[in-house]
């Protein structure tokens, strides 16, 4: 028996419109790889038939009104992988809570309900909110967008509603840019297609011929560290170490997760904003041994002398690190209840970094249906947008095409507290 490769662990999210099934697609996927307890697996049993969905609705909310509201995560592993899925709202109300599951995601799989489209028609329309969630994860860079078309069961010739569903999709994908990872017909309310090709009745459903939903999601990459950009480090804590396992010449330990590039004893580094140099004496791993650190990896950094480093300052590589900047082109996704507009000022977290900010502009709005830009003045809940920002304090950044940590920043109401938007540099 193969033993899963934890260092490979895909992290997924499934999306896409009210009511394609996607808590019952990871219900599927859990009872079928056998990850669920008898138990649990008992207590979501309605009228004697198992609600597949309700392994993952949790919230009383959700069991209630019979919808997904918040992201709910749950692990699988098969042969070959561990899996991490994020169950995300397909409400548009909630598409706040499905941008911060992308955000980190490896892959995103977007359901298409069959049976809410025309798809008898070779010219069908998707619905808007299978356009917006497709837009959304292109926007966050999720690497694999896989795109599963769900209750062909339930139509009358799955194999014409699989054909004119997947063209649909893919003149959107060319459209709006999108590279698909892959394309398949499921029914996760019987099994068909999910975790194994063999249990339908037809050898060449819907006329697909290729593999299963989870033999894919097996061989997708995970999201790559950004080892290929400049050293880039966030300081979490300052820690006075005074444990006498290693040695650090009493000074301080910048406590933090590489962010970019990697750090190595005796590399010159720069403290953002202050703009002083030091040399690293020593990087310790997270049980303090002396160990280089690339991205994406946890570490201690001790400098070859004191300078001022508090939390939610960087430390950068000398050369070929990003400027401090003050204004930002920016395309925001909307999450607030209040439309965005020109003039308010907001808390930015970068990194560990809080700065304030001030709307300069909001110069475009995205409409999802037909991909134009559109002059606008405000941005509404749930819209996409190109937003010009005005930074009290520089904000050492990088496009967020380069990098995803860098290029990222979240905007917070100064008076809620409540996270308002998703911000990527242009």
């Amino acid at each position: 028996m193969k033993i899963p490769n934890q260092a490979s662990a895909l992290k997924f999210i499934t999306c896409g419109s009210v009511d394609d099934g996607k808590s019952t697609l990871i219900g599927r996927l859990l009872v079928d790889t056998k990850a669920v307890l008898q138990d649990h697996l008992a207590g979501v049993q309605r009228s004697g038939e198992t609600d597949l969905a309700l392994l993952t609705d949790g919230l009383s909310a959700e069991r209630e009104q019979g919808i997904t509201i918040d992201v709910a995560y749950r692990y699988f592993n098969t042969e070959a992988r561990k899996f991490i899925i994020g169950d995300a709202p397909g409400h548009e109300q909630y598409t706040r809570n499905m941008v911060t599951a992308a955000s980190s995601a490896d892959a995103a799989v977007v359901l298409v309900d069959a049976i809410k489209l025309d798809w008898a028609n070779p010219d069908l329309q998707l619905l808007p909110q299978t356009r917006r969630h497709s837009l959304l994860v292109n926007l966050l860079r999720v690497p694999s967008i896989v795109f599963a078309i769900n209750k062909l069961d339930a139509v009358a010739d799955a194999t014409v509603a699989y054909k004119n569903i997947s063209g649909a999709l893919k003149q959107f994908a060319k459209e709006a840019g999108i590279t698909v990872a892959a394309m398949v017909p499921v029914s996760a309310l019987k099994g068909w297609n999910v975790v194994t090709t063999e249990n339908h009745d037809q050898a060449d459903w819907c006329g697909y011929s290729g593999p299963s939903l989870l033999s894919i999601l097996e061989d997708l990459p995970v999201t790559p560290a950004e080892t290929d950009v400049a050293f880039s480090f966030p300081v979490q804590w300052v820690e006075k170490f005074h444990d006498s396992g290693v040695t650090t010449q009493g000074r301080r330990v910048f406590w933090g997760r590489v962010a970019t590039g990697s750090v190595e004893p005796g590399q010159t580094v720069k403290v953002f904003p202050s703009g002083q140099t030091a040399v690293v004496s020593q990087v310790l791993s997270a049980t303090r041994q002396p160990q280089g650190k690339a991205a994406g990896h946890s570490a201690g950094i001790v400098l070859d002398r004191e300078v001022d480093v508090s939390r939610g300052d960087w430390l950068l590589a000398e050369h070929g690190s990003p400027e401090g900047q003050r204004q930002l082109s920016t395309t925001i996704a909307w999450m607030d209840d209040e439309p965005l507009v020109a003039g308010r000022l907001y808390w930015a977290l970068h990194g560990h970094r809080w700065v304030k900010v001030k709307v300069q502009r909001v110069v475009h709005r995205l409409n999802v249906n037909t991909l134009a830009e559109e002059d606008a003045t405000e941005l509404p809940p749930n819209a996409i947008g190109h937003v010009t920002l005005a930074l009290q304090e520089p904000l050492a950044t990088l496009p967020f095409a380069q990098s995803r940590i860098l290029g990222a920043l979240v905007l917070v109401d100064t008076a809620s507290h409540k996270t308002s938007g998703a911000v990527l540099v242009v």
